[in-house]
């Protein structure tokens, strides 16, 4: 059994946090994603914004692309429950997501499972708690310990959810840590759903897709995530990943770029935040 007052949350987990409160201490409105509540969670110290992973070239980009993905899947759930029915909403590696505490109205109507490592959850439901944040009968909380060979999808079953209804299901900032192998079996998993479901996925580019002042900024990310224990291991062409979710058994399967990101989100700002090409977006229809 895990002991909540031994663990600690996942690196990665934080980072993301702290840029998606960084974007709103940084950068100018209209903030594309008002999350601080992960910066209060992860109670970084005073300092936090000093860190090399904050001020590393390029990290505005990086924090650009991070609050884009995060608002675009919240704008699709959003979209799928007021015109397709869904009522449900599973965010694999969830990690210090605050989609339920942010907008606790559509969480109450949506069954949201968060689905992500023993640990980082204890942690988390932990200082929810102490910061007040309590969860209502919501989130609903799916331990997976996947290095000891455990299932997403039997224990998000396990778990209560059903699968004869549709679900937004997200991976987003997971697939480049994961082999192949394992990226077609999630995205098979995933292809199982019930018709009306949607399966949401960034993706990183291949070092060659990439201009040089890009590729400079991930190959230093690869650097850092290696030196963290966190290899990038899979990263894929737009088409390649496409084609991967129309084999593995989708109906439909579209990219979706940065430029329409950029386009969405931060059209004309005149500080010219925009997400790079790095991280791209799959989104996969049942």
């Amino acid at each position: 059994m895990t002991d909540p007052r031994r663990t600690v949350p996942d690196h990665t987990a934080v980072r993301v946090a702290l840029w998606r409160a960084l974007h709103v201490r940084a950068d100018a409105p209209p903030h594309v994603l008002r999350d601080e509540i992960g910066l209060e969670l992860a109670a970084p110290g005073p300092g936090w914004r000093e860190r090399d992973d904050m001020t590393m070239p390029g990290v505005a980009g990086v924090r650009a692309s991070v609050v884009a993905r995060a608002r675009f899947v919240e704008d699709l759930v959003a979209e799928r429950a007021a015109e397709g029915g869904v009522t449900q909403y599973v965010i694999l590696g969830a990690g210090l997501d605050t989609f339920t505490q942010r907008h606790p109205e559509p969480a109450a109507r949506i069954r949201v499972f968060e689905v992500d490592r023993p640990d980082t959850q204890a942690w988390k439901r932990r200082r929810l708690a102490e910061l007040g944040h309590a969860p209502p009968p919501w989130p609903t909380f799916v331990p997976v310990d996947f290095e000891a060979g455990d299932s997403w999808w039997e224990r998000l079953t396990a778990a209560g959810f059903d699968r004869t209804v549709p679900a937004v299901v997200a991976s987003t900032g997971v697939s480049m840590y994961l082999s192949h192998e394992a990226n077609v079996a999630t995205l098979r998993q995933a292809a199982a759903l019930a018709p009306g479901s949607v399966f949401a996925s960034t993706f990183l580019l291949p070092l060659d897709l990439l201009e040089p002042d890009q590729r400079q900024v991930q190959e230093m990310s690869m650097r850092n995530a290696a030196a963290s224990g966190t290899p990038f291991v899979s990263l894929y062409a737009p088409e390649e990943m496409r084609r991967a979710a129309l084999v593995a058994g989708f109906a439909k399967a579209v990219h979706v770029s940065p430029d329409e990101l950029a386009e969405r989100y931060f059209a004309g700002r005149p500080d010219g935040l925009r997400p790079p090409r790095a991280e791209q977006f799959l989104v996969a229809e049942v």
